[in-house]
């Protein structure tokens, strides 16, 4: 009898010490606060670790991961705060999710279930921006999500981390307001500016190399990114009306549709200056103008200014 008991407890031992050695076999995310005293490498390290632990197994998405080391790299996020930020944008299944607003200037995430039309308070004082699409949906402004009077609201399964736009009251901001304008998954998107003069980068926000008429461009009251573009943009204060030479007007004709962009016709009758698209812009054909306008079809996209 004294056999079988010494063979079952042999057997519950060995079980223990496979379970104990699995489990320092799995990496934990342990990271001081100050990530910045890592290098990128562990950075990216310790927080997909922790996605990882707080996903139950998954792989960081590339474009949060970027998000959260362009943070730790320039605004100094600490660790728990990432962890908190993981939680958030998982939905709150490990209790870090705080549903209640932060305060003006935060950032809050806004998520459309079921397809469902959802409004979220934010405290914002100025309209939202798009800083990181976290659904496969992809989210685009005035279809499936807007901003306006302190609330986000959400749409046809859209799910997104929203913050506060730069530029001063509302959209305004005139001469040397600042607008953010970002690509998320590399799509197209356009933010409207209100500048008076010609826009230029201020800061770049991505690894991705934000280049003039290649993944950014612009036209009257109008800042576009693509390709993964993400950057602060400012106005120059000339270009625009001086009549230097300088002006032009990007005008993009997406989805193969018909679009017409504003354009003064104070300076000068337009001219294809640039094709931007594989699409071959053929003037009364794909693109025309008349009066302040320029117009594109037929999957046209170019930048357009006078002679």
């Amino acid at each position: 009898m004294k056999k079988p008991l010494l063979q079952s407890v042999f057997v519950l031992l060995l079980a223990l010490a496979a379970g104990s050695a699995v489990a320092q076999i799995t990496p934990k995310a342990y990271a001081p606060e100050n990530l910045r005293t890592l290098s990128v490498q562990d950075q990216t390290r310790v927080i997909s670790l922790e996605y990882s632990e707080q996903s139950r197994g998954r792989r960081i998405p590339d474009d949060q991961l970027r998000f959260y080391l362009d943070q730790v790299n320039r605004s100094n996020w600490t660790f728990s705060r990432i962890k908190q930020d993981i939680a958030q944008s998982l939905g709150g299944n490990n209790g870090g999710w705080n549903p209640n607003p932060p305060p003006s200037g935060g950032q809050i995430t806004c998520e459309s279930k079921d397809n469902r039309r959802r409004e979220c308070q934010t405290g914002f004082r100025r309209n939202a921006v798009l800083v990181q699409n976290l659904s496969g949906t992809r989210c685009v402004e005035g279809q499936n999500w807007g901003s306006g009077n302190g609330t986000v609201w959400v749409d046809r399964g859209c799910r997104g981390r929203f913050a506060e736009g730069t530029s001063g009251g509302g959209w305004g901001g005139g001469n040397g307001g600042v607008v953010t304008c970002e690509s998320a998954n590399n799509a197209y998107r356009e933010c409207r500016t209100s500048f008076r003069g010609r826009a230029v980068v201020q800061r770049n926000l991505s690894s991705t190399r934000c280049t003039e008429n290649q993944n950014w461009g612009q036209r009257q009251g109008m800042v576009w990114v693509r390709s993964g573009c993400r950057a602060e943009f400012r106005d120059s204060g000339t270009g625009w009306g001086g009549g230097n030479g300088d002006y032009s007007v990007t005008c993009s004709s997406d989805d193969n549709r018909r679009r017409t962009c504003a354009y003064d016709a104070r300076q000068g009758r337009p001219i294809l200056l640039q094709q931007l698209s594989n699409t071959s812009c053929r003037e009364g054909y794909s693109w025309g103008y008349a009066g302040n306008q320029v117009w594109v079809d037929r999957g046209c996209r170019g930048r357009f200014g006078p002679r």
